[in-house]
């Protein structure tokens, strides 16, 4: 196939490598859109991911060898021409400037995949009940991205993985390998699966969920609480969790989400301390919102935050805990000029 990246961080990275790698032999042609140091790490190396080593490892285990993906490499999507497959891995607060430039490389039948964070633009195009099809001015404030990327292109994906950038180009595995990819619009198709086969062919752990917006929410549930609150303090995720005022506080947070799951028609059978249970379970790590403070980076609270207050409106569940949230992370990101 013929694949684009856009958005080569940690993720799409990651994803490109995997796709690209030449000892696989799957013969994929992978281009990458990118900008600036990306664009030039890219140029002189191809995409670089290093695998982690092996959990129970003994200490002089060697790291497993670099995979180095050869790529084809522009900043201009018009040189790339029309792909099998878009792979969108951008940050939220980019996604208006991927809709300005993305059509060069959508033909008829382009898949696009979304490997993003956060409540997408297309969460309730065919889904929600009485909800459904409502336009979520949160994370599409002026509707550009569903005309620039209309929905019959579109294949959610929740990643569950832990990639960090080692330097432009050159992508450090931390843990993890999943993907979960889903129709929009719920139910199985064989561009789907053909999807997640292509994924799995590259050593992903890619499966197929019946309906995508729940595995969106289940992973919304747990980051839009712990990432706002890290960006704002520094905490790594077991001092946020270990202090009892703060993971009561989260806690309320993410009944109100659950709430609201209820009424769009995916309800989460947990509480919040079964959710933190499992965060705990991944020891002590940064955020990516951290990370994104850390580095000087835009942080996008609007798609992991701002949506659920908006869907709480849309639904008519209050969320005065939601909006203390929102509102303190918004206005720590806009002090240092990343909102």
């Amino acid at each position: 196939m013929k694949i684009c990246i856009y958005g080569a961080g940690a993720i799409g990275g990651w994803i490109g490598a995997r796709l690209g790698d030449p000892t696989a032999s799957l013969g994929h042609t992978i281009s990458v859109v990118a900008r600036g140091n990306t664009l030039a790490a890219l140029r002189q190396h191809g995409l670089r991911l290093q695998p982690a080593t092996p959990p129970g490892a003994s200490s002089d285990t060697k790291a497993p060898a670099v995979v180095t993906a050869p790529v084809r490499v522009s900043a201009d999507p018009a040189t790339l021409g029309v792909q099998d497959v878009v792979i969108v891995a951008v940050k939220a607060p980019a996604l208006p400037d991927v809709a300005r430039h993305i059509a060069p490389l959508l033909g008829p039948n382009t898949l696009v995949l979304t490997a993003m964070n956060g409540v997408p633009w297309w969460f309730l195009q065919g889904f929600g009940g009485d909800f459904a099809s409502t336009p979520l001015h949160t994370v599409d404030a002026t509707g550009e991205i569903a005309a620039a990327i209309p929905a019959h292109h579109v294949i959610g994906c929740v990643v569950h993985a832990s990639y960090a950038l080692k330097e432009p180009g050159f992508v450090q595995q931390n843990f993890g390998d999943k993907l979960i990819l889903g129709e929009p619009a719920g139910g199985r198709s064989e561009r789907l699966e053909t999807l997640v086969a292509m994924l799995n062919a590259a050593g992903l752990d890619a499966t197929v969920s019946p309906q995508i917006q729940r595995d969106t929410w289940y992973k919304l549930w747990g980051n839009m609480t712990v990432n706002p609150v890290s960006a704002m303090t520094g905490a790594t995720t077991d001092l946020i969790l270990d202090d009892e005022l703060v993971r009561n506080f989260i806690s309320s947070v993410m009944l109100e989400a659950k709430e609201i799951g209820v009424r769009i028609g995916i309800p989460i059978d947990q509480q919040p301390e079964d959710r933190h249970q499992v965060t705990r379970k991944l020891g002590a790590f940064k955020t990516s919102m951290l990370q994104d403070v850390e580095a000087g980076r835009t942080v996008e609270l609007d798609a992991l935050v701002g949506a659920v207050r908006e869907l709480g409106q849309i639904t008519g569940v209050a969320t005065p805990n939601t909006d203390a949230l929102l509102g303190l992370a918004r206005l720590h990101a806009k002090v240092r000029g990343l909102y």
